[in-house]
């Protein structure tokens, strides 16, 4: 669509990296040494934004964000007014369609918003008479213009600020880089490169997104699978890219939040977002385009520090205080000992978490991340729509019932003898594994065997994992030596549940 004279019209196309463990204070200069930057002229300016939305959140459903955007100083403001829409990708790879257009004041002007899609979103101009201001963001930016290879041009941003909401804010401290010009492979080149100097995390959210978040007081909160209804007509590896990018945004979403929170929850949902990943990965394993995939090392021990934090969690949440009552009952004395147990807990917990924190700083773990992000995005769909490609027998339906089938045939098969511990855990994997694809994948498969298999899936799952959570949460409990009885008395509890 031509934009109205005056105006700026284009497709955004950008790459979030969040920068954990960062002193913000430092970061400008760190970010100077980095040999893709060094030598490089910067520029600097503080940007001042104001958001727009209907009271109840029009915009924000409809995935749009509209926003003033200061420059200059108070005194000698200019203003641009920007019209952003969302596309469907939950990768830290956005593309975005974006109109700008300069303004007079700190007044949305519907004039500027002609000749953008906002016509289809406010036919009769009531959407625009509701706007009000939402949340601000205020942070200084960094800017870097890299020529990385002929033909590309790519600027890489560092903001350092704050998203603000009436009381509430939430600190920026992040990296965009945009491709003004070339292919988005040299957004990932130069990505690449500072990956390699410090600490990066692929972000999926804007900061429109984050400032939503925060008016809504569900900043940094979990975030759960959100499984897309897949149409019939993709191709395979089509349908094979939307699971995995949602399932991988899953787990890369849940590690950012959890670079602030200390909620359960977030650590929780962030070891689901990996094995909803890696299971995925394991039923997509035959298509062509998924050869290749990169390897997954460098994560292995941030990985073991979010399960150890994760049993500590279940252990001291879920499955200990429904034993406290039965510990004491035999002897009221008992119950210091039981108090002092579960602050020791609580402590290991919290020593845990920083454990995670510090595994999420190590530079390895985001060119992991960053690697995986490009291969995600770069894989090879081009197979014929509403059909199989030349490698793959069957159409996209039974083809993904057939992986379905068998994986619930290997479940069945390791339900019928779970009496040993090696049995019990795979038993439990599988039933997970079949479990996520299910649930990905519903709006491919029969509706009936569908919910049958799940809920088959859900109590086996629950069944073995109410005893391996009864087994790990008095291992836990022993190895903080607190008192020989209380641990015999867990392991005995245990055991019965094991038997």
């Amino acid at each position: 669509m031509r934009a109205s004279p005056g105006a700026r019209s284009s497709q955004e196309i950008e790459l979030k990296l969040a920068l954990p463990g960062a002193d913000p204070s430092t970061l400008a200069r760190r970010l100077a040494q980095v040999p893709v930057l060094a030598r490089r002229k910067s520029t600097r300016l503080h940007l001042n934004n104001i958001y727009f939305d209907t009271p109840d959140l029009a915009l924000r459903k409809q995935r749009v964000a509209l926003r003033l955007r200061r420059l200059g100083d108070v005194e000698h403001p200019k203003w641009l007014q920007t019209l952003k829409t969302a596309g469907q990708s939950n990768s830290a790879l956005s593309q975005r369609g974006e109109w700008e257009r300069p303004v007079r004041s700190a007044r949305l002007s519907l004039t500027a918003l002609q000749s953008t899609p906002w016509a289809s979103l406010d036919a009769n101009g009531s959407l625009f008479r509701a706007l009000a201001p939402v949340f601000e963001t205020n942070f200084e930016r960094t800017v870097w213009l890299l020529r990385p290879s002929a033909g590309s041009v790519v600027e890489v941003a560092l903001d350092i600020g704050q998203i603000v909401s009436g009381q509430r804010s939430t600190p920026i401290c992040e990296l965009e880089l945009e491709l003004k010009a070339g292919p988005a492979t040299a957004l990932f080149n130069v990505a690449h490169q500072i990956a390699s100097s410090m600490a990066v995390l692929p972000a999926c959210a804007s900061k429109a997104e984050r400032g939503y978040a925060l008016a809504q007081a569900e900043i940094d909160t979990a975030l759960r699978a959100r499984p897309q209804r897949l149409s019939a007509k993709l191709s395979h590896a089509q349908m094979a890219q939307h699971v995995m990018l949602e399932m991988f945004s899953q787990f890369t979403g849940n590690l950012n939040a959890l670079l602030t929170s200390d909620e359960p929850e977030v650590v929780h949902q962030a070891r689901v977002g990996w094995r909803r990943f890696k299971s995925a990965r394991r039923l997509f394993a035959p298509l062509p385009a998924l050869q290749g995939s990169p390897p997954w090392q460098a994560l292995q021990a941030l990985l073991a520090c979010l399960g150890r934090l994760r049993d500590l969690d279940v252990a001291r949440i879920d499955t200990l205080p429904a034993l406290a009552d039965a510990y004491v009952a035999t002897d009221p004395r008992r119950a210091e000992i039981w108090q002092a147990m579960t602050q020791a807990m609580l402590h290991s917990a919290n020593l845990q978490r920083k454990t995670v924190r510090y595994a999420m700083q190590d530079p390895a773990v985001g060119a992991c991340l960053l690697v995986t992000t490009q291969w995600l995005e770069g894989l090879d769909t081009s197979g014929a729509v509403d059909g199989a490609l030349p490698e793959v027998k069957g159409s996209l339906r039974r083809w993904t019932q057939s992986r379905i089938k068998r994986l619930h045939a290997q479940l069945k098969l390791a339900g019928q003898d779970t009496t040993e511990p090696e049995q019990q855990h795979r038993g439990r994997i599988l039933a997970k594994r079949l479990r996520y694809n299910l649930e990905a994948l519903e709006s491919l498969l029969p509706e009936r065997q569908t919910q049958r298999w799940h809920s088959q899936a859900s109590s086996l799952q629950a069944g073995l994992g109410a005893k391996r959570d009864a087994i790990r949460a008095a291992s836990l409990v022993a190895e903080l030596e607190l008192d020989r009885g209380l641990a015999e008395f867990l392991r005995g509890l245990a055991k019965g549940r094991e038997q």
